[in-house]
């Protein structure tokens, strides 16, 4: 297996990507709560590393966050253009699906290929690959007092999260990372966006559940 270093620097490129567009991300929740410049900085931090901060700690690593001081430059940076600038709009609402889908996609790669590196087997290496672009907006959702938006009834966030990283564990198989890496990006990016304009969602119940009117 690759070592972490062994990561393409294109996909570098699209993980600090993904952490600006989560950064922003929580720097928008922090002013729908209008909450002040520290209340950013933490929801923007927690955001864009969380869910790799978790995934380095399960696999007994130092965070990334505390290693590489670009992560969490790039974290405080988007909680500063947040803070500032008002993240609102068309424009906005054209520009981040797409964004916020290669994040996700980057992330459920980044997350796969460094459990696999680390010789974690291939399943419970997709899963953490899922945490890795799903863990940070869950935490923050839980520091909110909310239900993390991946537990209810939404477009396939996760899902698509898994369909990176399946994707990337078989083409690994076949091809060197510097070509599985950005393939298995497009595919997991891909079905979150086409998921995200489509309104594809999980069911809640079973098709076959009848549900009784209440008397």
């Amino acid at each position: 297996m690759p070592e972490p270093s062994a990561i393409p620097d294109i996909i570098r490129v699209l993980d600090l990507m993904g952490v600006f567009a989560n950064g922003l991300l929580g720097g928008a929740v922090a002013r729908r709560h209008h909450l002040d410049p520290v209340g950013f900085s933490v929801l923007a931090i927690v955001s864009a590393l969380g869910g790799g901060a978790i995934r380095d700690v399960l696999l007994n690593l130092q965070p990334v966050a505390l290693t590489d001081l670009s992560y969490l430059t790039t974290a405080l940076i988007a909680a500063l253009v947040a803070f500032l600038v008002p993240l609102e709009g068309r424009r906005w609402n054209q520009l981040f699906p797409w964004v916020d889908a290669i994040a996700l996609g980057t992330w459920a790669v980044v997350g796969t290929q460094k459990a696999l590196s680390h010789d974690i087997d291939w399943l419970p290496a997709i899963l953490l690959g899922v945490l890795t672009a799903c863990g940070g907006g869950a935490v923050r959702d839980m520091m909110l007092g909310r239900v993390p938006v991946i537990l209810q009834r939404s477009e396939l966030y996760a899902s698509a999260a898994f369909v990176g990283g399946s994707t990337y564990v078989l083409l690994q198989l076949l091809a060197p990372p510097s070509v599985a890496s950005p393939v298995a990006v497009v595919v997991g990016g891909g079905v979150c966006l086409v998921a995200r304009r489509r309104g594809w969602m999980l069911p809640t119940e079973p098709r076959w559940v009848v549900v009784r009117p209440k008397e």
